[in-house]
């Protein structure tokens, strides 16, 4: 199989450097108002070339109009539905971005003075309180940048907690349906993680951790509802049985849409969590914008939070304090990505306590909807009900079909893929979020069922799919091996 199979309309959209006149520019360049140089005496000769780059030269509209013609080509949120599963792809509203574009906002300075920035602080410390509401743990920071960052700080906060009673726990456990950023976390930290195993319905073995932990034990970092989808209603017995032994219980905050306003981590023992402000508030997601991974933590673990923190005074004013003595410091410099803490806070106040229900409520409807129209085509190897995720495993008697090749053909009904073989072998984890109607978790779900039917007249159509984009199927593992990036001009 070739690397790359380019269509037949693909002739019709020239490279940028095959397009463009001679002597045309997108680029109006200032007269240079310092004296020229002689490249030669600053650089050695034998590193400069005789000739200029073969760059390409074309107008700014001709530009303008090839990359917005390669922009409609490419899969996004808001164009397509996305149900990466564990990822929660939803839908970014625009108020945010219009709350974050205003200029106190958007040109504040991180060193500002505290009295010149008093809205900012005050939005921050109101966005710190509403964590602390919905985690119901007692204190939270908002300077992690991201949700891996947040488990770091999370573990660093666990480690100086032992620290301070006079223990040094190597030992973190994750059960095999985690994150693969849990066990990174730990090593990053200098610990080593064991693993907990699930049972057939997806959640903990109890007995399996009960002969795990121990007094080198720092913490079981558990996800809750996990990578299968499911919420694991032994929490508080999980609680009992790793506090039992001096450790501490981290929650990886990945699936806390499925959670909002049901029920609050530290209701069931939850020591430490992080939140992923990309996927359950609704800011910007991977390439759209650096993220935020606020930590909230439980009462006997505020004073290793980092700092500074954002505080309110007795007179009510807000400030930054750097107060604080058993502190693991800092984590990221400033005091972390307010941009996206603003998106955060709008989305938190744009839909109030009940809309947070509302959306954690329809998530969940969403993927348990999705899950009934698709049991009788799939095999689902988890039984049901679902929080805002599911697997389902392409089982066939015919065709041998696999699950990249159903990803691929969903890409013709004009779906992205949903996460495929992870966590489990052979699957596709599926999850629609609160943002997506009716009518598209329909088509979405017909789409799934007419290739259930394509695989046992038609393999080799889905086999050889997707066939409606530029680039058709690749052979990944070799474009992998033998990555060709090399530029050739097209030769007359």
């Amino acid at each position: 199989m070739e690397i790359e199979t380019r269509l037949p309309q693909d002739e019709d959209h020239p490279l940028l450097f095959e397009q463009g006149t001679h002597g045309a520019s997108a680029a109006s360049m200032p007269v240079s108002d310092v004296p020229a140089i002689d490249r030669a005496s600053v650089v050695d000769p034998e590193l400069l070339s005789g000739n200029p780059p073969e760059m390409p030269e074309i107008g700014e509209l001709d530009l303008v109009r090839h990359y917005t013609r390669l922009a409609h080509r490419l899969f996004s949120v808001d164009a397509n539905f996305y149900p990466l599963g564990s990822c929660t792809m939803k839908y970014n509203p625009r108020v945010n971005e219009k709350a974050a574009a205003m200029p106190g906002f958007a040109s504040l300075h991180p060193y500002q003075r505290e009295s010149d920035c008093q809205g900012t602080l005050e939005l921050l410390y109101r966005l710190r309180n509403y964590l602390e509401e919905i985690s119901g743990l007692a204190e939270v920071t908002l300077q992690p940048s991201a949700g891996a960052q947040g488990e770091m700080t999370g573990l660093m906060i666990i480690n100086a907690y032992h620290r301070s009673r006079g223990e040094t726990r190597t030992q973190v456990l994750t059960p095999d349906s985690a994150h693969g950023t849990n066990p990174a976390s730990c090593t990053i930290c200098g610990q080593q993680s064991t693993t907990v195993r699930s049972k057939p319905d997806g959640r903990v073995d109890l007995d399996d951790l009960r002969s795990k932990v121990g007094t080198n034990t720092a913490a079981l970092m558990i996800t809750n509802p996990n990578t299968v989808g499911v919420f694991d209603e032994q929490i508080s017995e999980i609680a009992e049985i790793v506090h039992g032994c001096g450790a501490q219980l981290y929650l990886d905050g990945a699936n806390m849409n499925a959670m909002l306003g049901i029920a609050r981590p530290g209701d069931f023992g939850v020591d430490v969590m992080h939140f992923n402000t990309h996927k359950t508030f609704s800011t910007p997601h991977g390439c759209g914008g650096p993220g935020a991974g606020p930590v909230g933590v439980a009462e006997h673990l505020r004073d290793f939070l980092p700092v500074p923190q954002v505080t309110r005074r007795d007179d009510g004013t807000y400030a930054w304090c750097h107060d604080r003595e058993k502190s693991i410091g800092k984590v990221r410099s400033f005091y972390g990505q307010s941009g996206v803490l603003v998106r955060a806070y709008t989305y938190i106040r744009s839909l109030g306590a009940d809309g947070l229900l509302n959306v954690s409520q329809k998530a969940v409807l969403a993927a348990n909807y999705l899950a009934a129209r698709l049991r009788h085509r799939y095999h689902l190897p988890f039984p049901p009900p679902y929080a805002h995720e599911f697997i389902l495993i392409p089982k066939f008697d015919t065709g041998n079909v696999s699950e990249l090749d159903i990803a691929k053909r969903l890409i013709d009904h004009g779906f992205h893929p949903p996460t495929m073989s992870w966590p489990i072998q052979h699957c596709l984890m599926i999850e629609p979020t609160e943002t997506e109607s009716l009518p598209t978790l329909d088509a979405f779900a017909d789409a799934l069922l007419a290739i259930a039917d394509e695989i046992e007249t038609d393999p080799e159509k889905i086999k050889s799919s997707p066939h409606t984009t530029p680039i058709t199927r690749m052979d990944e593992v070799g474009a992998n091996r033998r990555p060709n990036v090399r530029w050739q001009p097209n030769v007359s």
